[in-house]
């Protein structure tokens, strides 16, 4: 499967096709610091005055082999579409490599913890008769749903019919059936 580059960051990563393997290693480093504290712009200027290029040019390459290391370096067919001779893509295999779990962790700390399941409780109600109607069976499942969110616990009260209930378990399972699958399995083995 090849990952998918668009114009801008085409552009951006033709500025390192040229380079040499110093110079990448150099970018390499720099991406990697990109990615854990942000942009430093004087950086950028000393690589510009020592390469006589536009700082503009740098800080586009690095942003460019930034994306790079993060999105396309699990899929590595990817680097081929971009012109990168076999020398300049083992070496920014390697520099994948050797910082992927750097790179994972500074991502994953970016991503947004969602609410997560801590508890259910739940209670079948049946309401046999009304004074108009002598013989109505209603059936309500009423449901406490207990989240975390870091430390915090919220809750939540939901009342539904059966009938509901077996479509909202069904589709659950649905969910869960298709999770199993090979393709969502080799997704969720390539974001980890």
């Amino acid at each position: 499967m090849l990952l998918m580059f668009d114009e801008k960051h085409k552009k951006h990563l033709s500025f390192l096709v040229d380079i040499e393997i110093i110079v990448l290693q150099e970018f390499c480093r720099i991406s990697l610091e990109f990615i854990k504290k942000g942009a430093n712009s004087k950086i950028y200027e000393s690589a510009a005055k020592k390469l006589g290029v536009p700082a503009d040019t740098v800080q586009h390459g690095v942003e460019g082999l930034m994306y790079l290391l993060t999105e396309s370096s699990k899929l590595l067919d990817s680097i081929m579409t971009l012109g990168f001779t076999e020398e300049t893509r083992q070496e920014l295999l390697q520099q994948y490599v050797d910082h992927r779990r750097e790179i994972r962790s500074v991502l994953s700390e970016m991503a947004i913890d969602l609410p997560h399941y801590h508890n259910l409780e739940w209670r079948l109600d049946v309401q046999l008769a009304s004074r108009s109607l002598r013989r109505q069976i209603t059936p309500t499942v009423t449901m406490r749903l207990e989240t975390k969110d870091g430390d915090k616990t919220s809750s939540q009260v939901l009342q539904t019919d059966p009938v509901n209930l077996v479509h909202l378990t069904r589709c659950l399972d649905d969910a869960l059936q298709e999770m199993k699958s090979p393709y969502c399995r080799r997704i969720v083995r390539n974001i980890k």
